[in-house]
């Protein structure tokens, strides 16, 4: 049966597709895209929170992404049993579509976490910042399916494509942006997204851009606070980073609601009995069961359904979100552990743009730092800023590991490997 919620402006591709037949939808063409691609399986090596290899049951970026679009498909389906005064079985949001949205949202980040993604737009800021959700949407239109200097990318269906967009303002809507923005080049993705409308007429400032997102961006960002809200604390749990007495002393130290304390009161027992997996377990569901769909107008309806409802989430479940990412914070991302692995990595970052840059962008050197492709496509680019993008891009790519072995390659004078990434 033909799903009347998306229209044929839904489905238009960046490029006009020569595929005519297929026994997928569109929608599953972009997910199996997204699945069957180099950029997802890096994601396996990229640090979530903790250095993947570590221990063996930290989540990485692969996993994370893995469990981001579980919870995504259960927010739709959902929403179709629940939903049923405004979705039916001929109207409803696609689980395939919010599915590769989801797999895709991380595609994007560097090596070493947050805090690598925060090192390399302190080093592209005069070249146009670098931002994860920016860089993600760069990789499905550009650097996906790259061959030589053709720039072919993924071809993503307009949904898809809007749906990977959680910030719509690009670098230049800001005065010296540390985060939420896509790269100004890209603007043209934007243009595409919201078709022959005239839409800084109705979204002027980069709030109201950033805030302006379609139904199924709303889900998967969503979806990845549930996944990273519960999720992280129970790692750092599981890893010692959290104890009762780190807790204990953490809320001491806190001015907290009669809420909060009940939340951590919940947490410690859990702790306690020993049961607190399957005890935040029942937690994304909880999460899962709290959506509801509420009607909107908006100037796009006119051309497509998705931007016709919000995504609302009860206040106490978003204050509890909110206090589990404090306590990971707090606890985690704060402790001096965690610091010493992000300087150590932004270091090494931070060795190789410099290196890299000094050869390839303020002039192009005869050492030849890259692989034979990327070398070869750098040295044919005339801009310097596009030169000091696609070094970015190589760097961003990079997982941990393989980040290091490039640093110690280029700096360590005994360190002799020869693996290379072609």
């Amino acid at each position: 049966m033909e799903n009347k919620f998306y229209t044929s402006f839904d489905l238009e591709r960046v490029k006009q597709s020569r595929r005519t037949d297929d026994y997928r939808s569109p929608f599953q063409i972009d997910r199996d895209r997204i699945i069957h691609s180099s950029e997802f399986r890096r994601l396996q090596g990229k640090t979530q929170v903790f250095l993947p290899g570590e221990y063996d049951f930290y989540r990485t970026r692969l996993t994370h992404s893995i469990e981001v679009a579980q919870i995504g498909r259960s927010i739709c389906n959902y929403l179709c049993a629940t939903q049923t005064d405004i979705l039916t079985e001929s109207y409803y949001i696609d689980s395939d579509l919010v599915e590769a949205i989801c797999l895709a949202h991380d595609l994007g980040h560097p090596p070493f976490g947050h805090a690598g993604e925060r090192t390399l737009n302190k080093l592209m800021k005069k070249y146009g910042g670098f931002e994860g959700n920016g860089q993600t949407l760069r990789l499905v239109t550009e650097i996906f399916y790259r061959r030589d200097d053709q720039h072919r990318g993924l071809n993503p269906s307009r949904a898809f494509l809007d749906g990977i967009l959680k910030y719509k303002a690009t670098f230049s809507d800001f005065k010296n942006p540390d985060n939420h923005f896509i790269y100004d080049k890209d603007r043209k993705y934007l243009d595409f997204v919201f078709g022959k409308t005239k839409y800084r007429t109705w979204l002027k400032t980069a709030n109201q851009l950033n805030d302006f997102k379609s139904i199924e961006c709303q889900i998967m960002d969503w979806a990845d606070d549930t996944a990273y809200a519960i999720n992280d604390l129970v790692d750092s749990i599981s890893g010692g980073f959290i104890t009762i007495s780190k807790l204990s002393q953490w809320q001491n130290e806190q001015e907290l609601t009669e809420l909060h304390i009940s939340i951590l009161e919940e947490i410690i027992d859990w702790i306690k009995k020993g049961n607190y997996k399957a005890r935040f377990g029942a937690q994304i569901g909880f999460f899962i069961r709290s959506c509801k769909l509420k009607k909107r107008k908006t100037f796009m309806d006119k051309y497509t359904n998705r931007y016709k409802y919000n995504l609302e989430i009860p206040l106490e479940i978003l204050e509890r979100a909110k206090l589990y990412k404090k306590i990971s914070i707090d606890l985690v991302f704060h402790s001096s552990a965690l610091h010493q692995i992000e300087f150590k990595g932004n270091s090494m970052i931070e060795g190789i743009f410099n290196l890299f840059e000094k050869n390839y962008v303020t002039a192009l050197g005869g050492t030849k730092l890259l692989p034979d492709f990327n070398d070869k496509i750098i040295r044919k680019e005339k801009n310097k800023k596009m030169r000091a993008r696609m070094i970015c891009d190589y760097i961003a790519g990079s997982t941990d590991s393989y980040a290091t072995r490039m640093y110690r390659r280029l700096f360590d004078i005994e360190y002799s490997s020869l693996t290379f990434r072609l």
